[in-house]
């Protein structure tokens, strides 16, 4: 860090938030408090619940409990940070804090993307080929399809933040925005960008539409395979398994394409609106969307509950 701030004349970075006006700070605070604690404390019991029943011991729920602990992660990474600028006239974070805060923002919002993948992949299996399942879906693939997921998607963090390193700031040390993302912050720099902006283009489209395309292999061959099935009952048995994971999938895609693959220079206020969806609500929103439509998830909640007040 100490060549970071070297190359940089730069120490600490304005966080501008979502509204300069001080009578929104504190109704801002009061939002942003209520959806990190429903973050914090759904996704916490999603992961005890399937860690407690027995019959939510299977490949999907392996999955949806690491997606459950990104989530956390991610929240934390930014919500504190936002809440205490909401109520300080001292919008500052430093050079160093915003880097780190940049880099897990990228890790852990692509180690969700990934994860959705082996996720969809579990449905496509469990549906198309589910006599092969257990063999298919095995507890060493599933650990293997986790770890190359949240490596992928460090790796990933890590070039983008070490190309950051390699430009010159101006004068200005003003974000605008709520925390530390990539867009903003290239906006900031003096020396070109050209770089950046076509690894972004590339690598980074790479990493973020690849799960998405075998998001969408997965679910054309369970809509070839549900199509072929004789009655409607059974039809709507097998799309209620995917319906959860497909409003989370849809809701979490649909905001960050609209983020990251646009061009630089269009960057505006939208685009904080935009941010809050995929980095803060998706992770408010799992929890309901998993439990909600998902009756072992239900059986397994009430249990813990359960248990809990015995």
């Amino acid at each position: 860090m100490e060549r970071l701030n070297q190359i940089s004349s730069v120490s600490e970075f304005i966080l501008l938030g979502l509204s300069s006006r001080p009578e929104d700070q504190k109704p801002l605070f009061v939002l942003f408090l209520t959806m990190y604690l429903v973050t914090i404390t759904g996704n916490l019991l999603i992961i005890l619940a399937i860690r407690s029943d027995p019959q939510l011991q299977t490949p999907m729920y392996f999955f949806l409990s690491f997606l459950s602990f990104t989530d956390i992660c991610l929240t934390t990474t930014i919500v504190p940070k936002v809440m205490v600028n909401f109520l300080s006239e001292k919008k500052t974070i430093s050079y160093a804090g915003c880097l780190t805060q940049m880099y897990f923002v990228y890790a852990l919002s692509n180690s969700a993307s990934c994860l959705l993948a082996p996720m969809a992949f579990d449905r496509y299996v469990a549906i198309c080929d589910p006599f092969h399942y257990i063999i298919i879906m095995s507890h060493h693939r599933c650990v293997l399809l986790v770890a190359f997921s949240c490596s992928l998607a460090h790796l990933h963090s890590l070039l983008h933040t070490l190309l950051l390193n390699l430009l010159t700031f101006c004068d200005s040390n003003v974000i605008h925005h709520f925390f530390c993302d990539i867009n903003p912050l290239m906006k900031l720099y003096c020396s070109s960008t050209f770089v950046n902006e076509i690894v972004i283009m590339t690598e980074g489209s790479v990493v973020l539409v690849t799960p998405f395309l075998c998001i969408t292999f997965s679910y054309m061959r369970i809509l070839i395979t549900v199509l072929k099935i004789p009655s409607a009952a059974g039809k709507r048995k097998a799309f209620s398994t995917c319906t959860s994971h497909l409003t989370v999938v849809t809701h979490f895609y649909g905001s960050i394409f609209y983020e990251y693959l646009h061009p630089l220079s269009s960057y505006s206020v939208r685009d904080r609106v935009v941010a809050i969806a995929y980095t803060v609500l998706t992770s408010t929103l799992n929890p309901f969307i998993y439990s909600l439509r998902n009756k072992d998830m239900k059986r397994g909640l009430g249990m813990l509950v359960g248990r809990r007040k015995s």
